[in-house]
């Protein structure tokens, strides 16, 4: 999806230098190397999304419900196949990627990065180190959680509706439920989007050279002025185990 490997030639492809977009014809890597997760599809792009093509490409479009519940099957949970995979990336695909690098590759840090709002799941994406530039926070800022806020704002809205004109008690309890969860995101995406913003501004530049833990360390640790209160420090990224 980043570009990393292709499905057009063998070996690694990508780990920097000069980009070549021709080298990805069957699967295209992901044009902006930013690819949004979260709870609910706000994204025609993210990653399950993603994740799909994938699979109709690999392995054929028929088939594509099969291996969704498949791939479902073998991670557990409740839901539908698209549901289960979702809640997989949204809360345990980071882990695994961190884990699993760090053992193939003792002790080496994850080469994709998750910006990442808090524990209320306003705002999660993905991208790849080796793809980094000094537009890339700007653009997960402009182009990505600003669109995720204005959906949420938007659901919310919707949710309220029914609250008020409910026909069941089920309905508007569901609905109840809906309007404290996107409350609590908004108000997680606000002081994440004041965060992201100082950096964006910085157009910070990374050393591949220097490895993950020194350049994982510029976008953590941001502070956020609070009126009356000790300012807040915020992590862009998803803290490394």
């Amino acid at each position: 999806m980043f570009g990393r490997y292709s499905l057009d030639e063998n070996g690694l492809i990508y780990a920097g230098g000069k980009w070549n977009s021709n080298r990805y014809i069957s699967l295209s890597a992901d044009n902006d190397n930013i690819i949004p997760i979260s709870d609910e599809m706000y994204f025609e792009d993210d990653i399950v999304s993603r994740f799909q093509d994938f699979l109709c490409i690999v392995y054929g479009k028929e088939y594509l419900e099969d291996n969704l519940q498949f791939i479902a099957d073998a991670i557990g949970g409740s839901g539908d196949s698209r549901e289960i995979i979702r809640k997989y990336f949204l809360n345990d695909f980071f882990k695994d990627h961190c884990s699993t690098y760090s053992a193939l590759f003792a002790g080496s840090r994850p080469i994709y990065w998750l910006f990442d709002s808090g524990k209320q799941n306003g705002f999660k994406a993905l991208i790849y180190m080796h793809r980094y530039d000094a537009d890339t926070v700007g653009r997960v800022r402009t182009d990505y959680l600003h669109r995720a806020q204005k959906y949420v704002e938007t659901a919310m809205q919707s949710a309220q509706y029914t609250i008020d004109n409910a026909s069941s008690a089920s309905e508007k309890s569901k609905a109840t439920k809906a309007v404290t969860k996107y409350t609590k995101q908004l108000a997680e995406m606000k002081i994440y989007d004041e965060a992201i913003a100082h950096i964006a501004n910085q157009r910070i530049e990374i050393d591949l050279d220097d490895g993950v833990k020194v350049n994982y360390a510029k976008f953590q640790g941001v502070e956020v002025a609070q009126e009356g209160k000790k300012a807040l420090k915020v992590d862009l990224l998803a803290k490394l185990k």
